[in-house]
Parts: structure tokens; sequence; C-alpha cells
């Protein structure tokens, strides 16, 4: 009965509502910004490469940042979520989730600015930040149940969607691809977190800033291979991915064929799963970015989603359409390993390794955001024991069953948006106004200007 429960709330939570709500705030953000987070994409790449020494308060670089950003998308959403998104509604899929990540842009980049903007100075002299506090500051003391409730969600999430979940793919992947047991598996990445965790937010970021461009690097170049190979097929691709997200897809092979409103569905839904434009987790990485400008935070941030969908779920897709694997039997991960063993020296132990330094990143990456959602609610004396709590976890979960935790996880990221886009359309005009304010002042010297970050 209980998991009947949480699967009603998965439908409802990631049912057309709640899919439209995450949507119609990005195209809002989009229009608000007059597309600005598209025309501005070489801009954000050179305040990125500019970012990697941060100029102002704040405990990491923006580089870093991002990187730490990064670190909790970039995952198994990048390699099984695509192609469970494929294998259900068709190459037009990757179509939507393409339209998906530009208007999502404009939502991480709200998300930025508002958690620069709004940041605190806690009790140790750290920026932090997040939907959170800008629900706190920017919309008054009466929003403040609407801070507590995306705080509670986000220091639980976490522990589902990014702790034992993935510790559990991990050891699954280590056990098929080299025979190491779970328990092994389990003590080491319990023994490697902690030592991460330790150090803080600078340790974080520091890890991330190095493994996160490296196993995307490693992955990518795999994926531009296997495209080099199937180089004569990637024109049909393209053509058979516009054609299907408006079209459809025929019955081929093993796939059951997909309407359009199902293609729409399953890019949508995967793409926002993927990238996590609106759900709230970002901006906490970022607040904590040495910047004096929100905005150029926010142009900054704004490419996690770039390269999270557009890029790397892109090679994906692409992968497992030239090859043709997406009409056959197979389903979710067990696509992209079947084309990577089929087609590299290697290949399966590769992907296996990707997956493992994705999914450690991402324990990382949340690890951090949950953190700050608990020490939100109880204060600083939270920090230590959650830790502890992480790294148990993480031992726990390599030797569980995790169907519904699964489940709940889902739910519980749902849930941390509800808050999220409520704050992001009511304080919009703030991220307008200091838009405007800084590109007006910036054109000529972008690194000079401030755009009233407090």
């Amino acid at each position: 009965m209980f998991e009947q429960i949480i699967d009603s709330i998965n439908g409802f939570i990631w049912g057309p509502v709640m899919l439209t709500l995450l949507l119609g705030t990005g195209i809002f953000l989009t229009i608000g910004l007059r597309g600005m987070t598209i025309t501005r994409i070489p801009y954000a790449f050179r305040q990125l490469f500019k970012g990697r020494q941060g100029s102002g308060e704040g405990e990491i670089s923006p580089f870093n940042a991002l990187m730490t950003a990064l670190s909790s998308t970039v995952g198994t959403g990048n390699i099984a979520g695509v192609a469970t998104a494929i294998g259900i509604g068709g190459p037009g899929a990757l179509f939507w989730m393409w339209c998906t990540a530009l208007v999502g842009m404009a939502t991480k980049y709200a998300e930025a600015v508002l958690a620069v903007h709004f940041r605190e100075t806690d009790d140790a002299g750290s920026k932090v930040g997040g939907p959170m506090y800008y629900i706190k500051n920017g919309l008054g003391k009466r929003w403040k149940p609407l801070a507590i409730m995306f705080a509670i969600f986000g220091s639980l999430a976490g522990f589902g969607l990014a702790n034992t979940v993935q510790s559990n793919t991990v050891s699954q992947v280590l056990l098929s691809s080299f025979d190491i047991p779970t328990a092994l598996s389990g003590v080491v990445m319990s023994v490697l977190v902690a030592l991460v965790l330790l150090g803080g937010i600078k340790r974080i970021a520091q890890v991330a800033g190095k493994l996160v461009p490296l196993m995307a690097v490693v992955y990518l170049l795999s994926t531009l291979i296997i495209l080099a190979l199937n180089s004569a097929e990637i024109p049909a691709a393209l053509v058979l991915i516009v054609d299907s997200a408006f079209s459809g897809t025929a019955a081929t092979g093993g796939f059951a064929g997909a309407t359009v409103m199902l293609a729409l569905r399953m890019g949508v839904a995967r793409g926002i799963f993927s990238n996590e434009s609106g759900l709230g987790s970002a901006p906490i990485a970022h607040a904590a970015a040495a910047t004096n400008s929100p905005v150029r935070q926010g142009t900054i941030a704004m490419l996690g989603t770039f390269i999270d969908t557009l890029i790397i779920c892109t090679m994906t897709g692409l992968v497992l359409i030239v090859t043709n694997v997406w009409s056959t039997d197979l389903q979710g991960a067990a696509m992209t390993l079947h084309v990577f063993d089929a087609t590299l020296p290697l290949g399966g132990s590769i992907l296996a390794i990707c997956i493992a330094l994705f999914a450690f990143t991402t324990m990382l990456g949340w690890s951090y955001y949950g953190e700050r959602c608990a020490q939100f609610l109880l204060g600083p004396k939270i920090v230590m024991p959650f830790r502890i709590l992480w790294v148990v976890g993480i031992f726990l979960g390599t030797q569980m069953s995790l169907g519904v935790v699964w489940k709940m996880s889902d739910a519980l990221n749902g849930f941390m948006a509800i808050p999220n886009l409520i704050a992001l359309l009511l304080l919009s005009p703030v991220v307008f106004r200091l838009t405007r304010a800084y590109f007006a002042k910036a054109v000529s010297t972008p690194d000079t200007v401030t755009d009233g970050n407090p």
C-alpha cells in the first residue's frame, strides 16, 4: 500500500501538471529575459574560463561552483535517463529534451542570480544561499514556511537520490564488470567520500573541479569515436529526431512505436530530471562562489544545463540512434552498455568507470546540498551528524534493494521544485532588473561591474 501511495504521488509530481509548471516557468523567464540566456552563451563561456579565479566574497571559484553543480547533475541520468526517454518516446524525445534545456537555461540562470543576490554569511564566515535563503530574504518572513518546506525536502531527498541509490548503482556496476564485492566497494566509497567531506565545500569543489571535466572528456571522447565510426548515419539520425518529434515514431524491431505526446512527455521529464533546472539544487553550490556579481555567476550557472543536456545527453542520444540500438528490446542503460561493448575495445569497462565516477561525484555534490538544507533548519550543530549519516548511508546503499527508495527519492525531488518555482516566479522582477542593469553597464567592462549584491 505504501508503494502504491508513492506511485500515485510520483504520477502527479512528474505528470503533466508539474512538467507543465517546470517548462512554463522556463518559458516565462526566457521571454522575460528577452532570450538572453540563449544569445549570451558565448559570453557565458568567456566568464566561465575567467572564473577559475574568484573576484569577490565566497569560498570557491565560480568555475568550481559550476563543477560542483555539474557533479550532481552529470550522472546516470545522462546514460540511463536518455536511453529510457528514447526507448519509450522514440528519437523525437531527444528533440524535446533540447527544447527543455533551452528554456531550462533561463530557470538555472534565475536560480543562481537569486542565490548569490540573497545569500548570507553563516557563523563560520562562509557564504550560504539557495532557494531557502532567497525565499526568506527575497519574499519576507511570512514566506519562511515555504523556505522550511524546501529545506526539509532537500535535506531528505539526497539520501535516496544521491546517497544510497548512487552507491548501490556503483556497487552493482563494479560487481558485474570487475567482480568486486559490493561490501568492499561500499567501504572504499564511504572512506573516499568521508575524506572529501571533512574538507567541506572547498574540498568538494576542488575534487569536482578535477573529476567532472575528466569524466566528461572521457565519456564524450568515447561517444565521438562511436559517432565517427557511424558518421554516415548521422544526417539520417538528425532528420529522424526532428521528424519523430512532430509525427511520432513507427514501430521498428523491438520498438513499440510512440506518439508525439509520448515523445514530448519523455523528453521533458528526462531532460528536467537530468539537468535539474527548476528543482533548486544547483543554486546552493553557486551561492558559495567567490563573486561580486549575481548576474555573472548566473551566466556561468546556466551553462550547467547547456553542458548536461545539449552536449552530454545529445551525444548519448545520437549514439543510440545511429547504431539503431534504440529500436531493439534492450532498455535503459543496457542500450548504452551494448553500444560501448560492441563498438569500443574495453567499451564496457570504460562505461562502467564513467558510471562509477558520475555516481561518486553526485554523492559529493548532493552531500553539500543536503548539509546546507539541514543547517538552515537546525543550525551549524547538525553539520557533523549529517556528514556521518551520509557516509553510513553510502555503505548501507550497497547492501540494500532500492526499488522503493528510488520512488521516494523521485517524490522528494519533485516536492523540492514546488517552493522553488513559486519563488522564481514571484522574484522574477528582481532577476529581470538585475540583468538589465548589469548588461547596460557591463558590455564594455564586464570584469569591473557589480550588480547590487548586498
